[in-house]
């Protein structure tokens, strides 16, 4: 029996205006403005709480590389006054207690089912409604289906041969348990030296009787130098809320940070150094801030790549370990990565780098990791291996539009990904994506990112009721449109010369294709308001009236 026929046999399933899948960040506003505008919501949400991908990354050293300051809501003052950071880059613990704040101060729990996957959603055009169904049996319907799944909670864990075979204790970054995990008296490996490599690898270094670091491409890292908010600054930022909103709204990045200055190549040397020195002794997000051509203009970016290379040959003692970790991309084109203390970690002598392009990993054994080289006996293997991200959230899911297409089919695998604004996608009637693929989604300040998102997508929704509109969906046209507008914004930029997981390359046999809109979040916050003045042009939107003749 097909999952359309059970719903028509089942009088009794039950129906909301809207499903929302993920309760993170953007699940929870997106049920607050729902409810708050009438519509019956209800979230579904994997995990047993709220938190999203911030209550499965639970590896040591789990950090935000925003500011704290602006990693949350702006849609009510009151909220942003209630909740009180420690420090600059606040700590996984706290973002998620801040993320349970959110939850417990607007009541949402309560139209949030937890320990549910949403196994399908298909769309059935006799009635357009989406048709969900749950991994224990449960066959919903809804008006509007909404993903709220992020673009980093696809963890991936390489398909190592031998993988099952180990028999020491093995953890991925991305799926962290809730109990301590003790490395004390271990000797440990761990694979992968992207943002949550390096973020991990000097507290499991302390703790660790021996850490081997295995490295596939070494990155360009600048240090976070955190630091405890006094109460004073605390003060000052609350009373300055109108202007942290405004900036989290009006900049590209969604930050409080602006370009230092506009061309590297076009000051003397000597003044050049002086900016980057200033970056990196202020750490964070500084560093990337300092010159506005620095992810469009070879020579100047260079020079930012050569300063972090000098810097690495300071601090790490020994040249031959120095050098393997010294990158050759061009900077910002992989994720940016902050550190503490992640390349003094390798001047202690419990900590050894295998370079895996030299010797790469041939297998994982009962004892632990051999590779072309050697075989690394290990009690523990953590997985610092990132993510399918972007599109790999949503192809988890078995969602079909109409004529019973999948929404793996439409994108042949992230071949050919079309959406309009990185919110829909045509075929797919009254689906909505947060942050989806070609929106501006990780290359900006994700909480901005989602709020401009959810409040695009809760206005649409209501100007529908409204006008007694049944059905919204992309025209093919338009999508083509923002897709060749994505990539030639992209192409203006050093990004897509890089293999990363910007690109699928972390992700075997992925298709290869730059998924993000990289002309910045208020270029993109102005075209969505733009398309939704002008009664939702670039897509199709279909009465009542027209449905019922």
């Amino acid at each position: 029996m097909t999952l359309h026929s059970q719903m028509e046999t089942n009088k009794s399933v039950q129906s909301f205006d809207a499903v929302v899948i993920g309760a993170g960040l953007s699940g929870l506003y997106m049920l607050h403005r729902l409810r708050e505008e009438g519509f019956s919501t209800r979230v579904y949400e994997a995990a047993e709480d709220v938190g999203g991908v911030w209550y499965w990354n639970r590896y040591p050293g789990a950090r935000c590389d925003s500011e704290s300051i602006y990693y949350n809501f702006t849609f009510s003052e009151e909220l942003y006054k209630e909740w009180t950071w420690t420090s600059k880059f606040a700590e996984q613990p706290e973002i998620l207690r801040y993320i349970n704040f959110v939850a417990d101060r607007l009541d949402l729990r309560r139209d949030i089912q937890f320990n549910t996957h949403v196994q399908s959603a298909h769309y059935n055009e006799r009635n357009n409604k989406w048709e969900i169904h749950l991994n224990n049996g449960t066959n919903i319907t809804a008006n509007y289906l909404i993903t709220a799944v992020g673009c980093l909670s696809a963890a991936n864990v390489p398909n190592f041969k031998g993988i099952e075979k180990f028999k020491g204790e093995w953890y991925h970054t991305g799926k962290w348990p809730h109990e301590e995990v003790q490395f004390k008296g271990k000797r440990v490996g761990i694979i992968g030296t992207g943002s949550s490599g390096i973020q991990a690898i000097p507290v499991i270094a302390k703790e660790a009787d021996y850490l081997t670091v295995f490295q596939r491409t070494p990155q360009y890292s600048n240090p976070a130098n955190n630091y405890k908010h006094d109460p004073e600054f605390i003060k000052k930022t609350k009373e300055n809320f109108s202007e942290i909103k405004r900036l989290m709204r009006t900049t590209p990045s969604g930050l409080g940070v602006l370009h230092t200055a506009e061309s590297a190549i076009k000051l003397p040397p000597e003044e050049r150094k002086k900016i980057y020195e200033q970056a990196w002794e202020s750490g964070g997000l500084a560093f990337q801030f300092s010159f506005a051509d620095l992810s469009t203009n070879e020579q100047s970016n260079e020079t930012a790549c050569e300063f972090i290379r000098t810097k690495i040959k300071e601090i790490v003692k020994d040249p031959e370990v120095a050098k393997k970790l010294m990158p050759s991309y061009y900077f910002l084109t992989k994720r940016p990565v902050m550190d503490s203390y992640y390349f003094e970690t390798y001047n202690r002598e419990n900590v050894s780098l295998v370079d895996v392009k030299e010797t790469p990993i041939v297998e994982i054994t009962p004892k632990g990791i051999r590779t072309a080289e050697k075989e690394y006996e290990l009690d523990m293997i953590v997985f610092a291996t990132g993510y399918d991200a972007m599109t790999g959230p949503l192809l988890k899911i078995d969602i079909r539009g109409k004529a019973g297409i999948s929404l793996k089919e439409k994108w042949q695998n992230g071949a050919k990904v079309r959406t309009n604004l990185g919110i829909a996608t045509a075929g797919f009637p009254n689906l909505f994506m947060i942050t989806g693929p070609e929106s501006p989604s990780v290359l900006v300040n994700m909480p901005s990112a989602i709020e401009q998102h959810v409040e695009w997508i809760s206005d649409c929704v209501k100007y529908l009721r409204d006008h007694d509109i049944e059905t919204i969906e992309p025209e093919v046209e338009a999508e083509e449109a923002w897709n060749k507008h994505c990539q030639e914004v992209a192409n203006q930029t050093l990004f897509p010369k890089t293999p990363s997981w910007y690109t699928g390359m972390n992700i075997e046999a992925k298709p290869r294709g730059f998924l993000i809109y990289i002309g910045g979040l208020m270029a993109y916050r102005e075209k969505c308001n733009e398309v939704a003045a002008n009664g939702y042009n670039g897509f199709s939107l279909v009465s009542n009236s027209t449905v019922n003749k």
